[in-house]
């Protein structure tokens, strides 16, 4: 038999070896919460119109930064001034007053993101052109309002580079519920070991992880302390000594899906 003939017919071990990642989906898809994650927004920006539409409507409300931090607990803006006005004894009218206190909020908060007071995460804009030229998507997934959602995103990411936007105006059920991240999928056509979350809280955590998805959290002050449990990965911002870029991420996920599948 000629050398050439058993050449052919010889096998190595890598013709047989199986990759650990064969089995894991490309990233196709990265989904961002928003509040805390493409911005700073809460210390300084939501409770600062918050506390200015209490003004407003001449409630003697004061919201600092420590009480703030504790009612972030609660989702949802009107949701979160309602249980306060309630504690604070305003009884049946609380509702009716949340819900005109929060469109006075998010006015005022529409017209801070417009005058250029709020700024992108550092690193963010580098992740974000980094996924763009790799060929990976970008979509939004969060319980904010889209009267300024739609605002901010356009202010600090730009026009064209963002393909999918659910808010609070599209879902039902707010976050911890994985809805929104449901419907960012179901849109974007995509199953959800082909995407992953960016998140900032462990209500956005466990939101993002009720879809299915891998999930990385950049942490607040607000959220640095609470329980990430199950996250991909858990960074102080964007910037860190290794910045997240579009190659981190897809490392990332294709080494959490390993993790579920061993």
């Amino acid at each position: 038999m000629h050398a050439d003939t058993i050449t052919r017919n010889r096998s190595f071990w890598w013709d047989r070896a199986r990759c650990a990642y064969a089995d894991v989906p490309a990233l196709e898809a990265v989904i961002f919460d928003v509040d805390g994650t493409i911005a700073d927004t809460e210390r300084d920006g939501h409770r600062l119109a918050f506390n200015a539409a209490f003004a407003h409507h001449g409630l003697n409300v004061y919201w600092d930064v420590a009480e703030y931090g504790r009612l972030l607990r609660i989702t949802g803006g009107e949701r979160r001034i309602a249980a306060d006005l309630l504690d604070r004894g305003y009884g049946q009218a609380a509702g009716e007053l949340a819900t005109a206190v929060h469109r006075t909020k998010t006015a005022l908060f529409r017209d801070s993101i417009l005058n250029g007071d709020i700024d992108p995460r550092p690193g963010l804009l580098d992740l974000i052109w980094g996924l763009h030229c790799a060929g990976i998507r970008i979509g939004i997934a969060t319980t904010g309002r889209r009267s300024w959602v739609e605002p901010l995103v356009r202010q600090l990411i730009g026009d064209g580079v963002v393909e999918v936007t659910i808010t609070g105006d599209d879902v039902t059920r707010l976050k911890p519920d994985p809805e929104a991240y449901q419907r960012a999928l179901h849109e974007l056509g995509i199953r959800p070991d082909a995407a992953m979350a960016i998140e900032d809280s462990a209500v956005g955590l466990r939101a993002a992880r009720g879809a299915g998805l891998a999930t990385v959290i950049v942490t607040t002050d607000y959220t640095a302390h609470q329980d990430f449990t199950g996250a991909a990965a858990v960074l102080p911002g964007y910037d860190g000594l290794e910045p997240l870029s579009a190659r981190h991420c897809k490392r990332l996920h294709d080494r959490w899906w390993l993790g579920q599948r061993q």
